[in-house]
């Protein structure tokens, strides 16, 4: 059984602005697990960022209790911690954030240096951990050129190597790739997976991209209006979606919306026979190695005219989705859609031809 490293439970958080009350987070109960790369998704306003700025012990609950690490750091709106415990505690959390925050007028090597002034490391420790730090992400050659100087991804790997500094036990990421390009994102999260698994560190993912919780998260909950209205492992999440906001950012993030809308203006989709059905299927695991089409015509004459198609590996599982034309007799394509659901595939019908 995995030791948690954050748990926080029942939190709430409010705020009081002269005669407004603003309720940022709302009994959000979260269990995050040592080694997790864990994802927080919500839009703009959900209260994710609010939430992590207890994870990170900047700000106190108006309910609730916190524990990072097996310490209860808050409790009821109450510190539990001394202040020097408080900051020794901050240490094992890292920040990294979509702007960078480098300072402009420190290279690289400084920025990163700059992080461990109040370490008790001799100069030498420093230089050394430094160096080892600007090797671990992939930029020893730019250790003395200037955040100016730098591509945006350079600059992140600089944050990144900053805030693995002081040997923290928690990595957050704060919408930490927003500003990237596609290509310089992937490389990012490739990097923080790479960290995850040498280093051991538990990251947690904040961010409005359901995308990115597929490329690089084991778990993830979804915020909206300060409740965590869904949580579960990234499979789970993304092969059966509960609410309705889950299933937008899971359609958005494995393009089948955009596939949808392409497909609506086919001739085929538009005059979709009398006999045909438009049908969306989703499987996972084992489902995706079985030539099940293939059986449909053999075993009950339903052809199949596949529009569409996506596989992916989520968590080491093959999980996919597929729209096609589902074309036979009225029985024989209800007995075929059974076949499917048998063998593990979900099965949406999106629209019949009209009779």
């Amino acid at each position: 059984m995995k030791n948690k490293i954050i748990q926080l439970d029942h939190i709430d958080i409010t705020f009081r602005q002269k005669k407004r009350v603003i309720e940022a987070v709302k009994d959000v109960t979260v269990h995050i697990n040592q080694g997790d790369i864990y994802g927080i998704v919500g839009y703009s306003g959900a209260g994710k960022s609010t939430l992590v700025r207890v994870i990170n012990l900047l700000q106190s609950p108006t309910a609730g209790k916190v524990t990072v690490d097996g310490d209860v750091t808050f409790a009821d709106d109450k510190i539990q911690l001394s202040a020097s415990q408080l900051r020794q505690k901050r240490r094992d959390i890292g920040m990294i954030f979509q702007h960078f925050n480098l300072m402009a007028q420190k290279t690289a090597r400084e920025n990163i240096d700059f992080a461990l002034r109040h370490s008790d490391l001799s100069k030498e420790e420093k230089e050394r951990k430094v160096t080892d730090l600007l090797e671990l992400v992939g930029l020893a050659d730019r250790a003395e050129n200037y955040p100016a100087q730098l591509s945006g991804g350079q600059k992140q790997r600089v944050a990144i190597a900053r805030a693995l500094a002081n040997d923290p036990k928690i990595l957050i990421s704060d919408e930490a790739t927003s500003a990237l390009d596609p290509k310089t994102t992937k490389q990012i999260l490739t990097l923080l997976q790479d960290l995850n698994k040498k280093l051991g560190l538990t990251i947690v993912m904040i961010t409005h991209e359901m995308q990115i919780v597929k490329d690089i998260c084991n778990r993830v909950a979804v915020m909206q209006n300060g409740h965590l209205i869904e949580e579960g492992t990234v499979l789970d999440i993304f092969s059966n979606p509960k609410q309705a906001l889950t299933q937008e950012f899971i359609k958005t993030a494995t393009g089948v919306e955009e596939a949808l809308a392409k497909i609506e203006q086919q001739e085929v989709v538009k005059n979709l026979p009398a006999t045909a059905v438009l049908t969306q299927l989703k499987y996972a695991g084992t489902s995706t190695d079985e030539p099940i089409l293939n059986q449909l015509y053999k075993n009950y004459q339903v052809t199949a005219n596949i529009l569409y198609a996506n596989i992916e590996i989520l968590d080491n599982i093959p999980v996919g989705e597929m729209i096609t034309v589902l074309d036979g007799s009225d029985s024989n394509v209800a007995q075929a859609e059974k076949a499917l659901q048998e063998a593990g595939v979900e099965v949406i019908v999106l629209k019949r031809g009209a009779k």
